[in-house]
C-alpha cells in the first residue's frame, strides 16, 4: 500500500486496503496520506472520522497527516479538537505531530498558539525551529523570526539552507541589506551558499538592496543557475530602472539555451515599456504563443499593460478578452491601462465589472481608479470612493492617500487635498510631489513654495519632479529669488543633468524677467532634448522676440531635433502676442500638413487669440466653430476677451451664451460681458448679467498682483489696503493718474459691484 500511495497510484493503493484486516492503523494511516497528496483534504479527514467509528486507535503517523489536512482547509477549529485526542494519547511531544500543529495555527495567525507548542518541545530539531521561524515570516513578525533564529543558533540544532532561505526573505522584506550581509557570511561559513534555494534569496536580498552589482557578483559566481535565479536577477534589474542590463541578461538567458517561463517574461516586459516599439512586443508575445509559455494571470496583466503603454487600446482589450482566469491584478491593469489613455469613462465601466463580480479592491485598483475620477471631474463619486477607502482603512496608504489628495486637488477642492495630505502617516516623496505640483498647478505658488520648504525639512530628499514643481511655483509668482536658491541646489545636489529640471529653470528666469540667464542656461547645457528647446524657443516669445523665438525654432530643426505639439503651440502663442497672423496661419498649416501633428485643443485657442487680437473676430469665430470637437470654456473665453478689445458687442453675447453654459461659477466671464456692456453704454444689460450672477450666487474673486522687491514678493488685491506702504502707493498712483490724464487718457467706464 506504501509503495502504491508513494508512487501515486492511488486506485490500487484503494483496492488493496480493502483487501486487508481494518483493525490497526497503519493501512488507514497510508490511505489519509494518499488522499492529501492528493490534495482531497475533506475525504481524507472522512477517512480519519471513520477510522474512529470502526475502533481503531491512531498511532502517531497518523496525526501529521490529519493536522495537514486541517492546515489545507485553514480549520483552526478542528485542529484543536484533534489537537485534544493527540494530548489525551500523549503524542503532543512528537516532533512531527508538533511539527505539524505548529504549523496549522502559524499559517493561521494563532501565533502565540504555535510558540506554546514550540516552547513545551524539549528535543527540537532543525524542521521544528523551521516551522516556527517561517510562522513568524508569515505573521509579519520579523523582530521575534530574528531572536528566534539566534536562540536555534545558540542550541544544538544548526541551521540547514531551508533556516537560512526563511531568514534572508525577511531582509528582502525589510531592505535590511547589512543584516543579508551578515547572514550572508554566516551561509558561506556553514557551506551552503551555493544551495539554489539560498542563493536564490540572496540574490533577492540585494538586487531589492539596490545592490545590484553584489546581486550580480553572487549571480556571476554560482556554478548551477536555474531558471529561478535568473528571473530574480532579470526581475532585479527591472524593478531598480536598470531596463537595458534587464535586455541584456534576458538574451543571454535565451543564448544559454534556458526557455523563458510566465514569470520571465512577467519580469521582464515592464523593461520594454519605454524603450520599444509595438512592433517589437508584438515580436515577443509571438514567442510566448509559439513556444507554448503558460499565459497566466499575471503575465497577461503585463501583456495588457505593455499595450496600453504603447497606446494600442484595442490590441489590449483582446488580451482581456481572451483571459479564462480574472482576478483583481488584471482588472487593475484594464482600469491603469484606460486611465492612462484617457478613457476614463472606459475605467469606471471596468471598475463596476470588477464590484459585480464580488472582488474587492485592493490599495492599487484604488490608486487607479481615482485618477478616473480626476479626468472626469467626478467629484461625487470621487467622495464615495473615498468613503469606501476609510471603511477598509487605505487611506492611511501613501498611493492611496496620494490618490485621493490628487483627485480632491484636480476637482478644485484644494482644502481637502490639503487635509488628506496631512492624514498620511508616513509620506514619500511621490506624495510631496503630488501636493506641492497641485498647488503649483492651481495658482497657490506661494503655498508651493511653504510645502517645498517643510519637505525638506522633514528630511525627504528631492527629486528632479519636486524640483522642477518647485521652479514652476517661482516662475508663476514670480518670485527670482526662490529661484535661485533653487538653482544652487541644484548645482550642489547635482540636478543640473536633469534635462527636465534645467528646462523649468530656463522657463524660471524667463518669467521673473531674466531672458539672458534664461539663454545662459540653455547654452550650458550639454545635451538638450526637445522640452529644453521649447522652453527656450517660448522664453523669447513670452517678451515679444518672435524673431528670435523663430531663429531658435529652426536651429532646433537644424540640430535634428523633431518639434512637438507643445513646439507649435509656443510659436504660435508668440505669433499671436507679436500680431503675426501671416506666420501663424503659416506655422499651423506646417504642423498638420507638414509635421501630421494633429491640431489639440490648445492650438484652436491660439489661432482663436491670433486672429482675436489683430481685430479680426469672424475669422476668430470661424476658428471655434470649424473645431473637430466641442470648445472648451477657454477658447469661448479667448474670442470674449479680444471682443471687449474690439468693442463687438454682438460677437461676445455669442460667446457668453456658450460661456454661462459651460462654467456658470465663473465670475471672470460675467465680468468681462459686463465690460463690454458698459463700454457700449448697455447699462440694463449690465444690470441683467448682475442680477443673474447673484441668482446663481457666484462671487467676484478679487483681482491678484505679485512684485517682487529687494528679495519679497509683495502681493495685492483689488482694492487692498492691507500693505505696510498702502498710503504712499495709492499716493503715487494718484499722482500718476493726473499725469495720464494730461496727456489725454480718459478712463473706461466699468460696472460695479458691491463696493469695487
Amino acid at each position: 500500500m506504501g509503495m502504491y500511495v508513494l508512487c501515486n497510484s492511488f486506485v490500487d493503493a484503494k483496492k488493496l486496503f480493502y483487501q486487508l484486516e481494518f483493525y490497526y492503523a497503519m493501512p488507514w494511516n497510508w490511505m489519509i496520506r494518499g488522499l492529501v497528496k492528493l490534495g482531497c483534504f475533506d475525504f481524507a479527514l472522512l477517512f480519519y472520522f471513520k477510522m474512529l467509528g470502526c475502533g481503531v486507535f491512531p498511532d502517531k503517523y497518523t496525526f501529521p497527516p490529519v493536522i495537514k489536512c486541517c492546515t489545507g482547509l485553514n480549520n483552526v477549529r478542528l485542529g484543536k479538537v484533534i489537537q485534544d485526542m493527540i494530548l489525551e494519547m500523549g503524542f503532543d511531544l512528537d516532533m512531527f505531530v508538533a511539527s505539524s500543529l505548529i504549523k496549522l495555527y502559524a499559517d493561521n495567525g494563532c501565533i502565540e498558539d504555535a510558540r506554546r507548542f514550540f516552547d513545551k518541545m524539549i528535543d527540537k530539531d532543525c524542521v521544528l525551529w523551521n516551522v516556527m521561524i517561517n510562522g513568524y515570516v508569515q505573521c509579519g513578525e520579523s523582530d521575534s523570526a530574528i531572536k528566534l533564529f539566534k536562540d536555534m543558533m545558540s542550541s544544538e540544532a544548526k541551521p540547514d539552507s531551508v533556516t537560512f532561505a526563511c531568514v534572508l526573505s525577511i531582509s528582502c522584506s525589510e531592505a535590511m541589506v547589512e543584516y543579508g550581509r551578515q547572514l550572508h557570511g554566516l551561509v558561506v561559513r556553514s557551506g551552503l551558499d551555493f544551495v539554489p534555494l539560498v542563493g536564490n534569496t540572496l540574490v533577492t536580498v540585494y538586487s531589492k538592496g539596490r545592490q545590484l552589482g553584489d546581486a550580480r557578483k553572487l549571480f556571476d559566481m554560482m556554478p548551477q543557475i536555474d531558471l529561478v535565479v535568473w528571473n530574480r536577477m532579470i526581475g532585479g534589474y527591472v524593478q531598480n530602472g536598470f531596463m537595458d542590463d534587464a535586455s541584456m541578461l534576458f538574451n543571454e538567458m535565451i543564448s544559454a539555451g534556458i526557455k523563458p517561463d510566465s514569470i520571465t517574461f512577467t519580469s521582464f516586459l515592464p523593461s520594454l515599456a519605454e524603450s520599444s516599439s509595438l512592433k517589437q512586443i508584438k515580436e515577443i508575445h509571438g514567442y510566448i504563443v509559439r513556444h507554448g509559455v503558460i499565459l497566466d494571470v499575471y503575465l497577461n496583466s503585463a501583456l495588457i499593460d505593455l499595450y496600453f503603454k504603447c497606446r494600442d487600446a484595442v490590441m489590449a482589450c483582446k488580451m482581456f478578452n481572451l483571459s479564462t482566469k480574472f482576478d483583481i491584478v488584471i482588472y487593475t491593469a484594464m482600469i491603469s491601462g484606460y486611465v492612462l489613455n484617457g478613457m476614463n469613462k472606459d475605467a469606471l465601466e471596468i471598475f463596476r465589472w470588477l464590484l459585480q463580480k464580488k472582488m474587492i479592491p485592493n490599495a492599487l485598483t484604488f490608486s487607479s481608479i481615482l485618477p478616473a475620477c480626476a479626468g472626469l471631474a467626478a467629484i461625487k463619486l470621487g467622495r464615495e470612493l473615498h468613503g469606501y477607502i476609510i471603511k477598509n482603512e487605505l487611506e492611511e496608504k501613501c498611493p492611496v492617500g496620494s490618490a485621493i489628495m490628487n483627485m480632491y486637488a484636480k476637482c478644485g477642492r484644494l482644502d481637502l487635498a490639503l487635509l488628506i495630505f496631512g492624514r498620511i502617516s508616513i509620506k514619500d516623496a511621490i506624495c510631496w510631489n503630488s501636493i506641492i505640483t497641485s498647488f503649483s498647478q492651481d495658482g497657490k505658488p506661494e503655498e508651493a513654495i511653504y510645502l517645498f520648504r517643510q519637505m525638506g525639512m522633514e528630511g525627504v530628499k528631492y527629486d528632479c519632479v519636486t524640483v522642477s514643481a518647485a521652479l514652476s511655483a517661482c516662475a508663476n509668482i514670480p518670485a527670482l529669488h526662490y529661484g535661485k536658491e533653487i538653482h544652487g541646489f541644484m548645482i550642489k545636489g547635482a540636478f543640473e543633468s536633469d534635462l527636465f529640471d534645467m528646462s523649468a529653470l530656463i522657463n524660471m528666469y524667463a518669467k521673473c524677467g531674466k531672458l539672458n540667464i534664461a539663454r545662459l542656461v540653455f547654452n550650458l547645457m550639454q545635451e538638450k532634448n526637445e522640452v529644453a528647446w521649447n522652453s527656450i524657443i517660448a522664453a523669447y516669445g513670452y517678451h515679444g522676440y518672435l524673431a528670435d523665438s523663430l531663429a531658435l525654432f529652426h536651429n532646433m530643426l537644424e540640430e535634428g531635433i523633431q518639434p512637438d505639439h507643445i513646439t507649435f503651440l509656443t510659436i504660435l502663442s508668440s505669433c499671436g502676442h507679436a500680431g503675426q497672423v501671416e506666420d501663424g496661419v503659416r506655422y499651423f498649416r506646417c504642423m498638420t500638413e507638414e509635421y501630421g501633428i494633429p491640431a489639440q485643443m490648445e492650438h484652436y485657442a491660439c489661432m482663436a487669440d491670433l486672429f482675436g487680437r489683430a481685430g479680426h473676430l469672424d475669422e476668430a469665430f470661424e476658428v471655434i466653430t470649424s473645431m473637430p470637437f466641442p470648445p472648451a470654456a477657454s477658447v469661448w473665453g479667448t474670442l470674449l476677451g479680444a471682443c471687449r478689445v474690439h468693442g463687438n458687442v454682438e460677437l461676445a453675447e455669442v460667446a457668453s451664451r456658450y460661456l454661462l453654459d459651460l462654467e456658470p461659477k465663473n465670475s471672470g466671464y460675467y465680468l468681462l460681458l459686463t465690460h463690454v456692456l458698459a463700454d457700449a453704454g448697455k447699462w440694463r444689460s449690465v444690470h441683467k448679467i448682475q442680477h443673474l450672477m447673484k441668482e446663481r450666487g457666484v462671487q467676484k474673486v478679487p483681482g491678484c498682483s505679485w512684485i517682487e522687491v529687494n528679495n519679497t514678493t509683495c502681493v495685492f488685491f483689488a482694492a487692498d489696503g492691507s500693505h505696510p506702504e498702502s498710503p504712499q502707493i495709492y499716493s503715487l498712483l494718484k499722482s500718476l493718474l493726473l499725469e495720464l490724464r494730461k496727456v489725454g487718457y480718459v478712463p473706461q467706464a466699468v460696472a460695479c459691484f458691491g463696493n469695487d
